[in-house]
């Protein structure tokens, strides 16, 4: 909570009350809480960084309480006492939690502008603090540095073999990939840097590598096989162990602040000097997923470590793995809800299936690229597969959603129609049929998805009851109209056009169909006689073809008719009369012309 308050007013930082003014002096970065078991971000620190847009590297200095890490670091700088780190002689401790100098050190690093930044660290073992802190210390300053020196006074000991154990386990987590260029984290360069006048005849790197050998362990003791685990896991970290010796400055320690290098030993400061270089030479720029960072994006990475060193009672690289993997886990949930946001739903089960499998193998392949971790990383690859398979369960459910309403409307559209072909002025079976493939085809490569197979039984039942409906209906609407039809023609035979044929031939049609049900009982009868079936087909051809709808231009059509009867009732028998053979004619403006036959 404290973090996360400090990081709202980080983004308030570019009010002149909180501007840092001059940076040429130390600044805390991490201090402890009161309990001094865990730790917090401090703003002035994170501002110094903050600041630098170049890439940055970190040195910084671990040791035991009272080892002179404070001087050391001034040295480094080359800084008094009184204008850098502070450096105390009493029994109490001048560094609490973790302090940067505000200037960094601008270097060239194979072409590549780079601040580098010094850190100082708490010592180990001092009085009031529990070893969960220091652990902590230890951790954060392994994760967060490029070159972390290991200062120890005069030689190496058993806990400080054991203290590493952690960090080799966070650089088995971290750095644990096949050597070459696939580096998530770039591990730090660890120099054991041994202060002290006399080595007995061996170098320095000699007595290191001969703390490191395996212990002889013939009786089976597990605390020893322990102990050699560690040293086996150091051997893995290979040219990142760094071994160099440096003299006491001088016997007088507690007036080291006080004198020049001329009243120092000379072979102190020439080793002094020779160590400036060595880390020059060794310090690289902070790399993590294969990207070097900047101020801004060192704080972010920071504050990523301090959450996950405390998160739990104990620090451990599972839960600092988990904390860092998080994030990656959200950029690859992100790619996956991203992939899956450019389907167009509904698809089929299978297509949505296929497109899932290949967008989490997919997302998969981007995970094991950029993960922290090596043994613990099974965690979070378990961990985000869970999030992805909850993530297609939301997909699944909106296909279906999807596809439901898709096919719905296809569903009622096609009902809609097949209710519009039952009320035809004209009834049509063969356009009847058109409209039932039409439908029937439309639904079938337009409705897709999980509910297809449900509307897909709705569909045909719905066709097939009204496909029955119409025929029913079909024939008895058709003799209706024929029997209307008879009719109409005998009226224009005999009034309108008063043509004789027209009347007799109405006559016989009407005559035929009233007499035929009757002696058949029934009309159904008549659909199955030969000279039904002719009718039909006459009916259809004239009804509905690929050239005419005579549904669609009835009215057109009977317009033009009713004005092409009333045209020719109105001037037709005064010139086309000589053509016609009529069954009425007038002699009442003629009594004297002679009777033909």
């Amino acid at each position: 909570m404290d973090t996360l308050l400090f990081l709202l007013i980080l983004s308030l930082s570019s009010s002149p009350s909180f501007s840092i003014h001059n940076f040429h002096h130390p600044f805390p970065i991490v201090e402890p809480d009161p309990g001094h078991t865990k730790l917090r971000l401090s703003r002035e620190g994170l501002e110094a960084i903050q600041r630098i847009k170049n890439p940055i590297a970190s040195v910084a200095v671990i040791g035991p309480h009272r080892s002179g890490k404070s001087f050391l670091l001034n040295q480094l700088l080359s800084l008094s006492c009184y204008e850098g780190f502070g450096v105390g002689h009493m029994r109490d401790v001048k560094t609490k939690g973790i302090w940067v100098w505000g200037t960094p050190i601008e270097l060239d690093i194979d072409g590549v502008r780079t601040s580098v930044f010094y850190l100082d660290t708490e010592g180990f073992e001092s009085v009031g603090k529990s070893n969960v802190y220091d652990d902590r210390i230890f951790a954060l300053a392994t994760v967060m540095s490029s070159v972390l020196i290991y200062n120890l006074p005069e030689t190496i000991r058993e806990a400080d073999i054991s203290r590493l154990s952690f960090a080799v386990e966070l650089a088995e987590e971290f750095y644990g990939r096949v050597k070459g260029n696939d580096v998530a984290f770039e591990p730090a360069k660890l120099l054991w840097l041994i202060q002290r006048d006399f080595l007995q005849g061996k170098s320095v790197q000699e007595m290191v590598n001969e703390a490191l050998q395996r212990v002889p362990n013939t009786n089976g003791d597990k605390n020893i096989d322990l102990v050699n685990q560690i040293r086996d896991s150091l051997a893995s970290m290979g040219d990142n162990n760094t071994a160099f010796s440096l003299p006491q400055p001088h016997l007088l320690r507690t007036k080291l602040c006080d004198m020049k290098d001329v009243e120092l030993d000379q072979m102190y400061v020439t080793r002094r000097e020779q160590l400036k270089e060595l880390v020059t030479n060794i310090v690289s720029p902070k790399i993590v997923q294969g990207k070097t960072l900047n101020g801004t994006e060192f704080v972010s990475f920071l504050k990523q470590i301090i959450d996950a060193l405390n998160k739990g009672e104990i620090p451990s690289s599972g839960s600092l793995v988990e904390v860092f993997n998080k994030g990656i886990i959200e950029r690859c949930l992100k790619l996956y809800s991203e992939k899956m946001a450019t389907l167009d739903l509904p698809l089929s089960e299978e297509s949505l299936n296929g497109v899932h499998d290949r967008s989490r193998d997919e997302v998969m392949k981007v995970f094991d690229q950029q993960h922290f971790g090596h043994h613990h990383a099974k965690k979070s690859i378990m961990q985000l597969d869970e999030q992805i398979q909850k993530m297609y369960k939301n997909v699944i459910l909106q296909n279906e959603y999807r596809s439901s309403k898709l096919c719905e409307a296809l569903y009622t559209r096609c009902e809609d129609k097949m209710d519009q072909l039952q009320v035809l002025r004209l009834p049509s079976l063969a356009k009847f049929n058109a409209g039932f493939l039409q439908c029937n085809h439309s639904f079938d490569h337009e409705c897709v998805g999980p509910s297809k197979t449900s509307y897909a039984t709705r569909m045909t039942k719905m066709l097939g009851k009204s496909r029955s409906q119409f025929i029913k209906e079909y024939n008895q609407r058709l003799f209706n109209w024929l029997v209307v039809f008879s009719l109409t023609m005998v009226v224009i035979g005999r009034f309108i056009v008063k043509f004789i044929l027209i009347e007799i031939g109405a006559w016989i049609l009407f005559i035929f169909l009233e007499t035929y049900t009757k002696m058949f009982w029934s009309v159904e009868s008549l659909y199955y006689n030969s000279a039904w079936q002719f009718i039909v087909a006459t009916w259809e051809t004239l009804v509905y073809n690929p050239i005419l709808d005579l549904d669609r231009w009835a009215i057109p059509v009977g317009v033009m008719l009713s004005v092409f009867i009333i045209y020719w009732w109105s001037y037709g028998r005064k010139y086309g009369s000589q053509w016609l053979l009529p069954l009425y004619r007038s002699n009442k403006n003629d009594l004297n012309r002679s009777r033909t036959d």
